[in-house]
């Protein structure tokens, strides 16, 4: 099979693959080759969606802010972590651009990609938004 070229022939895969989830299941994914084909399709909506619903990149100050919820800091912890002033993280949350040292140390420290940080406007797939990938 080839890859997906119109909405119609997206429509009709899906529809497939609604089918298949009522027959494939954990106990049975080895062993029934209705897997085989539940694992093809899946594949060819996710090339599918990622060519024509990219995700854009979210702003510095949106994955600055999840990551001080994931890591349950607040400001002045995040201005301690980055080596910068508080009202330096004020900044940064109000879309201010950190400098390219501060930026280096956002993408080491918090994790957060590189095209994040410089404001890449390129839309990625979604795994990669936010983790640099290795």
């Amino acid at each position: 099979m080839k890859a997906i070229t119109n909405d119609r022939e997206y429509k009709a895969i899906t529809k497939r693959i609604d089918q298949l989830l009522d027959i494939v299941t954990d106990d049975n994914y080895n062993s029934i080759p209705e897997a085989v084909e539940l694992d093809f399709l899946s594949t060819l909506i996710e090339e599918y969606d990622r060519m024509h619903y990219p995700i854009a990149l979210p702003q510095l100050s949106e994955a600055i802010r999840l990551r001080m919820y994931e890591m349950n800091i607040n400001q002045a912890q995040l201005a301690k972590l980055l080596s910068v002033s508080p009202s330096r993280i004020t900044e940064y949350l109000s879309g201010k651009e950190p400098s390219l040292k501060v930026a280096r140390t956002i993408c080491e420290k918090l994790n957060i990609s590189a095209n994040v940080v410089l404001g890449v406007s390129k839309p990625v797939y979604p795994k990669s938004v936010l983790i640099e990938s290795s």
